[in-house]
């Protein structure tokens, strides 16, 4: 279905990469977590950077292990997940969905919305400045 608006920084949505992606790029559908906040002159967009569920085979600085501390949907039961730091994308709201918790009691659709705390995110954001060989800039979280 896609989003309607940007979801906040620290918030884990689904991303269907299997359009318009050639391996080893991502192809196929992934939790990521949102980095961006909603920019103004670029409506329709939010850069994410995803998680797999495979360890890498070698762990490097813009790896990380990330516990996802709310309900995940019974597709995505893992909680523990690995970040790919180094593989941030900007994606259309178009591929983007909120993960679908299932219905309340009066049938309406319940969505994940909680974000990952501060301390999480801050964690995040060094793994992917790594990941964009800005190292130095760690130190500014």
């Amino acid at each position: 279905m896609g989003l309607r608006y940007h979801p906040q920084p620290g918030t884990v949505v689904c991303v269907d990469f299997s359009r318009g992606f050639v391996p080893p790029e991502m192809v196929k559908t992934r939790l990521c977590i949102v980095l961006s906040k909603p920019i103004q002159a670029r409506p329709h967009l939010c850069t994410v950077v995803p998680l797999s569920t495979t360890a890498p085979q070698q762990a490097m600085p813009y790896h990380c292990e990330i516990d996802i501390p709310f309900d995940l949907p019974p597709r995505w039961t893992r909680q523990t997940r690995w970040l790919k730091g180094d593989m941030i994308y900007s994606v259309s709201f178009d591929r983007t969905d909120l993960l679908r918790l299932g219905k309340d009691s009066d049938g309406k659709r319940r969505y994940q919305k909680e974000t990952l705390s501060p301390d999480t995110l801050r964690q995040v954001r060094r793994c992917v400045l790594h990941g964009l060989g800005l190292s130095e800039l760690t130190r500014q979280l």
